[in-house]
C-alpha cells in the first residue's frame, strides 16, 4: 500500500486529493496547521469525512516547525510527498509578510530537507499563477518567464 503526506490536507485541493487517494485504495498522512486566514470550521467541514476513513491520519501543525516535520518523517516512510500547504492570498502578503515567510519558504525548506534526508520517490509542488506576475500572455505555460513577481505571495511562490 502506498503512503502518502498531503500537506494542506484541509484546504479544498488537499481535502479533495487525500479522498481520492484514500479511495484509491492508498494510506494518507493529511497535515495543516488550520490557521484562521479564512474559516476554519470550512476547514474542519473538509477534514472531518476524513478522519472517519480507514487509511487517514491528522496531523495538525505548521511545517515551519521542524520538530513537527521531522517528526511526520521518523514515524512515516512516504512514497509520495504532494506539498499544498501554503499561506496564501496575494493582499494579505502585505499586513503579515512575516506568515508567509515562514510558511512558504522556511516550512517549505523543512519539507525539502525532511525529503533529502528520507526520499520519497515522489514529490509533487504546487506553485502558483501568481508567478507570471502582470504577464500579457493569454495562457499561463510552465515555460514562460517568472522573473518579476508583483507579490510577496508570488516570489515566496517562485522560491520554492
Amino acid at each position: 500500500m502506498n503512503r502518502y503526506l498531503v500537506t494542506g490536507a484541509a484546504g479544498f485541493i488537499g481535502a479533495n486529493v487525500a479522498q481520492a487517494l484514500l479511495e484509491a485504495g492508498c494510506e494518507v498522512v493529511g497535515v495543516d496547521s488550520l490557521n484562521d486566514y479564512y474559516d476554519v470550521d470550512l476547514k474542519h467541514y473538509r477534514l472531518n469525512p476524513l478522519l472517519d476513513r480507514s487509511g487517514f491520519s491528522f496531523v495538525q501543525g505548521n511545517l515551519a516547525d521542524a520538530q513537527i516535520v521531522d517528526s511526520l518523517f521518523a514515524q512515516h516512510d512516504f512514497d509520495c510527498v504532494i506539498h499544498l500547504a501554503a499561506q496564501a492570498g496575494v493582499r494579505y502578503s502585505l499586513e503579515n509578510p512575516g506568515a508567509y515567510i515562514q510558511s512558504n519558504v522556511v516550512g517549505f525548506q523543512h519539507l525539502i530537507d525532511a525529503c533529502r534526508a528520507k526520499p520519497p520517490a515522489h514529490f509533487v509542488f504546487a506553485s502558483s499563477s501568481s508567478v507570471y506576475g502582470n504577464s500579457d500572455m493569454a495562457w499561463f505555460s510552465e515555460t514562460g518567464p517568472t522573473n518579476m513577481p508583483v507579490s510577496l505571495y508570488a516570489a515566496t511562490k517562485k522560491s520554492n
